[in-house]
């Protein structure tokens, strides 16, 4: 049976119960030569190569509709309220960013197929469809918040070729996932954004 999801409560997490976080401490000199602190969260998740996760732009191409892109809706506890996002997740060890990219796009919406362009670092995928995936272009290593902590990740445009007939395919998501996909007009897509931050719950990721 579907609820609103809620926070029960919030209390302080010991580090011994911490599965993917940690909290550190950085000593570290300025540029006067003072000694100084500072608390980082850090994944305890990061591959040997450095990156944490991806994040996911794709481009919806279809022979009767006009170029979109594709967002997903779900709820983020440490926000209580629903984030308005590109596909996202972490890179798994031995992975490299276009592959986790590929990986998370299919986990998370569905939309799988042939890799038609493949980077150095990029195989193909069993399991196709109508549909083929395009490495477009992957990000240098970004970080987002880096007052709070040392997270990073990498953005990944992909390009997803739909044929006429093509059915919304199904989602593999993870136990404990529940994320909603919309396809949304390249044209539109700004203003659907500033819409959805105006409806009550919904936060815009800054991604």
């Amino acid at each position: 049976m579907s609820q609103t999801p809620r926070i029960n409560r919030i209390v302080p997490l010991r580090a011994d119960e911490a599965k993917w976080t940690e909290l550190n401490k950085i000593e570290w000199t300025d540029q006067t030569g003072k000694d100084r602190i500072w608390e980082a969260a850090a994944r305890k998740t990061r591959s040997k190569g450095g990156v944490d996760a991806v994040a996911i732009a794709p481009i919806i191409r279809h022979p009767s509709k006009p170029p979109s892109t594709l967002i997903i809706l779900q709820y983020r506890p440490p926000v209580e309220g629903t984030c308005v996002e590109f596909p996202a997740g972490l890179i798994d060890e031995g992975e490299s960013p276009e592959q986790a990219a590929i990986r998370e796009l299919k986990e998370e919406t569905g939309y799988e197929g042939k890799v038609s362009h493949v980077s150095p670092s990029v195989c193909n995928q069993p399991g196709m469809t109508n549909a083929t995936h395009q490495v477009i272009d992957c990000s240098p290593t970004v970080v987002s918040d880096p007052g709070l902590t040392t997270a990073n990740m990498q953005m990944v445009t992909m390009e997803v070729n739909l044929k006429e007939g093509d059915k919304e395919p199904e989602q593999h998501l993870d136990e404990g996932e529940f994320i909603e996909r919309r396809i949304i007009p390249l044209i539109e897509l700004y203003s659907t954004l500033q819409a959805l931050s105006q409806e009550k719950g919904k936060i815009v990721d800054a991604r």
